[in-house]
């Protein structure tokens, strides 16, 4: 039912996959996630929606195989097919086109959900700078993809091994320092590490441009994906959110980053747990 059409390695450990469901990829919008499920019996995962083509029929999803699930939905091949799909989910992105000028600021895997978001702000007449960033080259994907939905596309990597050798936070501060005054917002998604000093470099701007917007995406802190399980709250200064149905976007410069970060670790062990008795069963298969 939700056949898998194409599969390719970006970079270690991160695929692409093109999934046949067209009911989905009709309502698709930027910004929403899926719930994937990649047998019957096993656990549901959210994950961006990084593409989606309303005539084919498909979803594009990128992957990053960490724990188990992500693993068992990359081991399938072309022609397969995933036991469950469901969406679209969560708030589709507020595409305003008073901003004038975005930036747009990928880090890592970020680079996959920014990119639906970038080509819908430029599709709308707002001017898109780029700023993309990696550890090493390597890490790096879809660079000409996100360039081609971008005004300009600035690349950097944190050793220098490709563009620019510096943290996105540096060619962000640059252009608020140069141009702020075109800017309407700064959009991140990435590391919540990043995430937090990208907000904590836009912050200050604000003195100076009142109306300057910065919007985070916290898809990663996802679990249940529906609300449920209450794993994904997050704290917007005196108010509790949750990320799956009221996000997965926030207004950036309310979200309290500690609690974020410490809620990305509270699985940590299980979840190691939970991978080294399925490599050992895969071990024990061969």
């Amino acid at each position: 039912m939700f056949k898998i059409i194409s599969k390719t390695l970006l970079a270690p450990n991160i695929w692409e996959m093109v999934v046949e469901n067209p009911r989905l990829a009709l309502k698709a919008k930027a910004g929403q996630f899926l719930i994937v499920m990649p047998e019957e019996n096993g656990e549901r995962i959210p994950l961006t929606i990084a593409d989606f083509d309303r005539e084919k029929g498909t979803i594009t999803m990128v992957i990053m195989a960490v724990g188990v699930t992500s693993r068992k939905v990359i081991a399938l091949e072309v022609g397969q097919s995933l036991y469950a799909m469901i969406g679209p989910l969560g708030q589709a992105s507020e595409i305003d086109t008073n901003f004038g000028t975005v930036i747009m600021v990928a880090g890592g895997v970020g680079t996959a959900p920014i990119y639906p978001i970038a080509k819908a702000f430029r599709e709308s007449g707002v001017k898109v700078i780029s700023v993309q960033g990696a550890r090493n080259k390597d890490l790096l994907f879809w660079t000409d993809k996100l360039a081609s939905v971008s005004d300009e596309h600035i690349v950097v990597t944190d050793d220098g091994s490709f563009g620019r050798k510096a943290l996105v936070t540096e060619p962000v501060k640059e252009i608020l320092e140069t141009r702020g005054s075109e800017i309407g917002c700064v959009y991140t998604i990435g590391p919540a590490i990043m995430m937090k000093f990208t907000t904590l470099t836009a912050k200050p701007f604000t003195q100076q441009y009142p109306n300057l917007k910065c919007i985070a995406s916290l898809n990663t802190i996802m679990i249940d994906g529906t609300g449920m399980c209450g794993g994904c709250r997050v704290k917007l200064g005196d108010k509790v959110k949750f990320t799956c149905v009221d996000g997965p976007e926030f207004d950036a410069f309310l979200i309290d980053w500690d609690s974020v970060m410490q809620r990305q670790r509270i699985y940590c062990e299980q979840e190691k747990c939970s991978l080294n008795r399925y490599i050992e069963t895969l071990d024990s298969k061969q």
